[in-house]
């Protein structure tokens, strides 16, 4: 059995869990997810606490335990704290402004960058220079952050470019004549 599925996840007061025909649904004060649960993987639940443990000994099962442990943890500090990324924006002139479920971005093209804001995730501009991606599903905040990113990604020379707040760009150095 996988080592961090023997540890138990525990329940906040104000976070409902049921488990019924492979779905297990979290309710919490900032919504609700759904988890589906492999056919390898028995999710128990006790009082105040969720145990992961291998249906049997396979290599497979075991290692899917310890993967069910980590998404049933991501989907209970979704629905009770949530998860954000914070993203700075490095250029002259790069500018980012939330409207309504639209980002529009201004990253040293010939046009402005329009990025739709899907459900469930809230973006936020407290300058203009800094992005706060805010949501309950951590995999789909990190997606969105990724998608972000991906319009200018930090070049090496100069270090211009989309970045997540806590990244360090290690720049080149230029070309010496």
């Amino acid at each position: 059995m996988s080592r961090l599925a023997k540890r138990p996840v525990e329940l906040n007061k104000d976070t409902s869990v049921t488990i019924s025909e492979g779905v297990l649904a979290a309710k919490g004060k900032l919504g609700e997810l759904v988890l589906e649960i492999h056919p390898l993987v028995d999710i128990i639940q006790e009082e105040s606490s969720l145990l992961v443990k291998a249906k049997d000994e396979s290599v497979e099962a075991k290692a899917l335990s310890g993967t069910f442990r980590a998404l049933v943890s991501n989907v209970i500090e979704g629905v009770s704290n949530g998860f954000q990324k914070s993203m700075t924006l490095v250029g002259v002139g790069y500018r980012a402004q939330a409207q309504g479920n639209k980002l529009n971005l201004t990253l040293g093209f010939s046009h402005p960058v329009e990025f739709d804001i899907p459900e469930g995730i809230t973006i936020e501009t407290p300058s203009q220079t800094e992005l706060l991606i805010k949501g309950i599903d951590k995999q789909k905040v990190g997606q969105v952050a990724a998608n972000i990113r991906k319009f200018r990604p930090p070049e090496p020379y100069k270090g211009k470019g989309i970045r997540f707040t806590n990244e360090r760009i290690v720049l080149k150095e230029a070309k010496k004549n």
